[in-house]
């Protein structure tokens, strides 16, 4: 077994380096990829769309794709996701969001909870997302 933490180039770096990105887990026969959570943020670090959850969950899987393709998986890879929102009131349009990236059936196991807030002021959001590559 072999952990990797990453912060691929192709992604705007967290805010001041703090954390990584993506934690990988090699195993025999392929990865897990855990990643840390994100919010709808422009590569300048200020908060996108600040209170349409729409616009920032479209941003948010902008960014977890990227982060995916940094390490070889896309959204058919994803096992789990984990949402933190401020208001489950936003559910319809951060569902909207999920269903169009998440067609399958079933999709992603799932976990959504309403937290008080969030870190950055005007973000609504936060999403992450546990995925499983294949090696080869």
């Amino acid at each position: 077994m072999k952990l990797t933490l990453d912060n691929p180039k192709t992604v705007a770096a967290p805010f001041g380096d703090r954390f990584a990105h993506v934690a990988r887990v090699d195993l025999p026969g392929g990865a897990l990829l855990m990643l840390a959570g994100q919010v709808a943020v422009g590569d300048d670090g200020r908060v996108v769309a600040p209170g349409d959850a729409g616009r920032q969950a479209e941003r948010i899987f902008e960014i977890i794709g990227g982060l995916l393709a940094a390490h070889g998986a896309t959204f058919a890879d994803v096992l789990h996701i984990r949402t933190f929102m401020t208001d489950l009131g936003d559910l319809a349009a951060y569902g909207a969001v999920r269903r169009r990236l998440f067609p399958g059936t079933p999709p992603p196991a799932s976990t959504t909870v309403q937290a008080g807030a969030l870190f950055l002021p005007g973000a609504v959001l936060e999403v992450e997302v546990t995925a499983a590559v294949t090696a080869g």
